[in-house]
């Protein structure tokens, strides 16, 4: 099946439908898994338009027998489903799912009349579902997407998608074996190839297959295979050429690479930040912004002139601009950059407070608050783990939806978090955690902020590994001296967040709704042991929660999503400017990294022969 198709499949929802059969449009539970006769099934299809790419598949719903049996181990729930063969047969159907389904009515249980119809139509016989194919994977019908099968896609390391479906179409919605898939990527015209490979388990019957290019190739051979079969459309070649990371070789047409990179046009947050400045003069703020904040504050002033760096810093402490520099020459080695002078704050805190607008001088920062008026950035932390995914980092947002712990029903329930005392709000959450060590378990790994109180709130605890964050079902969310910076990992995890209210965001922040990809909790913390109790009572709910916040990071807070936002952002802030921006004195030029081991040919670029 191909991109187009799977999606086309996922993109249609049921209505309405057979009496019994269905609920508001939705199949029943109990019968997800059966390939319904045209006679039971619904009369009326609506379409949603297709996204370009299948979704992520949606929480799977415990069978109601077992509800009772949550935490009380395999052979108790073996026998409580003994008792019944609908009961078994309604298992079997489980890691096995038709696409799409909708969410059934809490609870619901079938009606007499509707197995009646359910046993006069199929025979009681067939009412298991049990999956084509014995339950194995298809190659033929598994589906394959993503922008690393794009050539002109460059990323640090690109990545797609391979999710697991049977013989029928349908979707598994566990781990089919993390070892289901290979994967091989090969340069054709070439005797070695330098690529390093990973797959990665979802757990949920879908995988990231990432890879990091460290030469360029004329093109590329992706082979995925199961069972020595090759997988959809496999193989896959990408027509190069195909640069990597470092091949300093820019798209000169800027509506041509924001086209291959699938950029959204419209980013509401980059419109919300850029509306309180009409204008951008550029010598004007090259004068007022250093000597409004440049002694005092860790300041850089960035001049992008004919798709080069420049920069001068204020402050003392500069150090940070490593990682702005970084993702400003990845940016200029992937697309012409249009000519533009702009200032970073590499601090904490915003810098522009609330005045009236004609007082306002633009600040890049990576952190906003409600009460001063920066533009925001994707977090250095963000920034550099998409840029040093499969190098020196370990936690990105791939990684981290490889190990997001056990299953829902398996994980501890007690809420968790670890961090250092940048905030007076954390400890009081460690005071909770001393108080009620069966809900929560918070404590120091450091203590920087308050030392002088390290005998009311330690002793220090060891540091943890983030991956192991989500043994719990729920993870506190609280700032540190601004935003946490966790939160994307957080969401991209199969935990629900507990986030608190804050005058800080990140860049996605506003993009995120309460009770829909978080449970919110006052920022004294004050309600929060109430908000955990809920979160125990409706579980079903919390699980929703988290699957839909898990949903929000993969479709938003991926790579390409970041080099989207930058691009974006200094593409916007540029056609704002009033005059041109200029090399100042005293800039230095940022130079691109001359260690490549491999270093290739543009073909975008003449060489002194062609000139």
């Amino acid at each position: 099946m191909d991109q187009a198709g799977f999606a086309e499949l996922l993109s249609t929802e049921v209505v309405s439908g057979a009496e019994g059969l269905w609920a508001n449009g939705r199949q029943r539970p109990w019968l997800r898994g059966l390939h319904l006769p045209a006679a039971l099934r619904p009369r009326e299809v609506r379409h949603r338009p297709p996204l370009g790419q299948p979704p992520v598949p949606a929480p799977l719903r415990s069978p109601r027998s077992l509800r009772g049996w949550r935490g009380e181990g395999p052979r108790k729930v073996s026998a409580a489903l003994s008792r019944s063969r609908l009961s078994r047969r309604r298992l079997a159907g489980r890691s096995l799912r038709r696409l799409p389904g909708g969410v059934p009515p809490r609870g619901e249980a079938p009606s007499m009349r509707s197995l009646w119809l359910l046993g006069f139509a199929l025979g009681v016989a067939a009412a298991g579902g049990a999956a084509g194919g014995g339950g194995r994977v298809s190659a033929e019908r598994s589906a394959v997407w993503g922008p690393g099968l794009r050539a002109a896609a460059v990323l640090p390391a690109r990545y797609f998608y391979v999710q697991a479906l049977d013989a029928q179409g349908r979707r598994f919605t566990s781990s089919p074996g993390e070892n289901t898939f290979q994967v091989k990527i090969t340069a054709p015209d070439e005797q070695f190839t330098r690529v390093g490979v990973q797959v990665l388990d979802r757990k949920d019957g879908s995988f990231i297959v990432r890879y990091r290019m460290y030469a360029s190739y004329k093109s590329l051979k992706i082979e995925v295979k199961t069972r020595d079969k090759h997988v959809a459309k496999s193989p896959y070649i990408l027509k190069g050429p195909v640069y990597h990371e470092n091949c300093d070789c820019p798209q000169e047409e800027r509506s041509a690479w924001l086209e291959e990179m699938n950029c959204p046009q419209v980013i509401p947050q980059i419109q919300r930040d850029l509306a309180n400045f009409p204008i951008v003069d550029p010598d004007k703020i090259a004068k007022e912004i250093p000597q409004r904040f440049g002694q005092r504050q860790s300041l850089c002033h960035y001049t992008i002139k004919d798709n080069e760096v420049y920069i001068k810093t204020y402050g003392e402490h500069v150090g940070f601009r490593i990682f702005m520099d970084a993702i400003l020459l990845s940016l200029t080695r992937k697309v012409k950059m249009p000519d533009v002078e702009f200032f970073v704050n590499l601090g904490d805190w915003p810098l522009e407070k609330k005045k009236p607008p004609q007082n306002l001088h633009p600040i890049f920062s990576w952190c906003g608050s409600s009460e001063s008026k920066d533009i925001v950035m994707p977090t250095y932390d963000l920034t550099d783990s998409v840029l040093e995914t499969m190098g020196r980092v370990s936690l990105d947002m791939m990684s981290v939806q490889a190990n997001t712990g056990p299953s829902w029903e398996d994980k501890n329930t007690t809420a968790f978090w670890r961090g250092r005392d940048s905030r007076k709000e954390r400890l009081e959450l460690v005071k909770l955690s001393r108080k009620y060590p069966e809900i929560i378990d918070a404590a120091f790994t450091n203590f920087f902020f308050f030392k002088h109180d390290e005998s009311l709130y330690g002793p220090i605890v060891k540091h943890i590994s983030f991956f192991d964050f989500f043994k719990y079902k729920y993870q506190i969310n609280i700032d540190g001296t601004v935003a946490a910076y966790r939160l994307p990992y957080l969401l991209a995890g199969n935990s629900v967040v507990l986030k608190q209210d804050s005058i800080y965001y990140e860049h996605f922040y506003n993009e995120l709704q309460p009770w829909k990809h978080y449970i919110p909790f006052k920022s004294d913390l004050s309600d929060l042991l109430e908000k955990l109790q809920w979160a125990k009572e409706h579980d079903e709910e919390a699980k929703n929660i988290a699957k839909s916040g898990q949903e929000f990071a993969r479709n938003n807070l991926m790579g390409d999503h970041i080099f989207c936002y930058y691009f974006k952002l200094f593409q916007e802030y540029a056609s704002l400017q009033v005059s041109e921006p200029k090399i100042r004195d005293g800039m230095e030029k940022v130079q691109q990294p001359d260690d490549d081991l491999f270093p290739c040919t543009c073909h975008r670029k003449k060489t002194k022969d062609e000139l």
